[in-house]
């Protein structure tokens, strides 16, 4: 196996951890606000840390990695990650389980920038899209962690001891893969020396669209869960499918997004994938029974699916020599959609049901979905053809 294909394949290996990692707390949450004892309105405020500790580890992550190269700084955040996904299995209380959110949040703020950065220098090295496809790896460790939570759930294991041996198999990982990552450091160093450059407005509009989608992707990762359990009264290991579902289809439309894109183009994915995301959550949120909510969350996951993906890669081939930089802004700021999404969402459960409040980011698709002209390209912008 060649250098290049060697640190692909270790991209793929680090975006499916960092999915796996996520979703198994993700799967976790009403078995953790039964355990600490709060409630909706209480889970969104903690969650709020979650989406805070990920934004500082994007903004720290962003700066580390172009200092001293994604080589290093993309294993040491898996590690971290990976000790600090334990925690929120720990917590007794809401105190407890808001540190242990927080550090969490970093950990996967760190891994998240650095390996996205990672992705943008294989690409260019391929010189044709390959970026959903990282993201589908994302989405099919998120479907094993739901499988994987379902089935420890039905066990009857503790929170504790999955999300412990998920963090320690994580450990190892990290520290084996690191070995095959690319190290760019010239690449990196000329990113640095352009950091002082004045941002294209068209970076901050899709930095803001990012925010908008990741929103509307936050609601079916932390609420999608609790809905079939709390509203449509669906068992733990059911409900648990309503996240599988949509992480099935977020990695097949995923894994299908490059060829697509190929075909129609980077704003057509992000108007369609928005619109049908936004069919398929008032589709969940709006259903009485259990299989149609499950279709739903499914229809969402395939509309979303090549919208983030198609947002990052635009915003790492805008400007070859300053790729780490406009990733991290575009990131940064979408994961600013993800800490106000689900507290918004817990708050919003003091005025309405849970599933009227989903209706939030239905509206925030629409927004990106007459909002994805930002993504046609100038001339001297357009990438290399696949």
């Amino acid at each position: 196996m060649n250098a290049l294909k060697a640190a692909r394949v270790a991209t793929f290996t680090y975006f499916g951890l960092n999915g796996f990692l996520l979703g198994l707390w993700l799967v976790h949450i009403p078995t953790v606000e039964q355990r600490t004892g709060i409630d909706h309105a209480e889970l969104g405020r903690l969650l709020l840390l979650l989406g805070l500790g990920a934004f500082i580890g994007m903004r720290i992550g962003g700066k580390v990695t172009d200092r001293i190269g994604v080589k290093y700084v993309v294993p040491a955040a898996g590690v971290l990650c990976s000790v600090s996904a334990v925690l929120p299995g720990l917590a007794v209380n809401q105190w407890t389980l808001g540190a242990a959110l927080l550090i969490f949040g970093i950990g996967n703020g760190l891994i998240d920038v650095s390996m996205n950065a990672h992705a943008v220098v294989v690409e260019r090295h391929y010189q044709r899209p390959v970026m959903s496809a990282f993201h589908a790896t994302w989405s099919l460790g998120g479907v094993a962690a739901a499988l994987t939570g379902a089935r420890t759930l039905s066990w009857e294991v503790s929170p504790a001891v999955t999300l412990g041996a998920a963090g320690a198999l994580g450990v190892v990982v990290s520290l084996v893969t690191a070995r095959a990552l690319l190290n760019e450091k010239e690449e990196q160093h000329a990113t640095e020396q352009t950091g002082k450059r004045k941002v294209p407005r068209r970076i901050w509009v899709m930095a803001a669209l990012a925010g908008l989608v990741m929103l509307s992707e936050g609601a079916a990762n932390d609420w999608s869960v609790l809905h079939l359990q709390d509203v449509l009264d669906a068992s733990p290991e059911i409900a648990a499918l309503a996240y599988g579902a949509f992480a099935t289809t977020m990695t097949t439309g995923r894994l299908l997004a490059d060829r697509i894109t190929a075909k129609v183009g980077s704003v057509a994915v992000l108007r369609w994938g928005s619109a049908i995301g936004a069919v398929g959550i008032a589709t969940a949120a709006l259903s009485p029974w259990i299989w149609l909510a499950l279709v739903g969350w499914a229809i969402a996951g395939a509309g979303l699916a090549g919208t983030v993906p198609q947002l990052f890669s635009a915003a790492g081939h805008a400007e070859p020599g300053a790729a780490a930089a406009n990733m991290s802004r575009v990131a940064g700021l979408g994961y600013l959609g993800v800490l106000a999404g689900p507290a918004v969402i817990g708050w919003m459960t003091h005025i309405m049901p849970l599933n009227i409040a989903f209706l939030l980011p239905v509206a925030f698709c629409v927004v990106a979905a007459l909002s994805a002209n930002v993504l046609r390209t100038e001339p001297a912008e357009e990438r290399v053809p696949a």
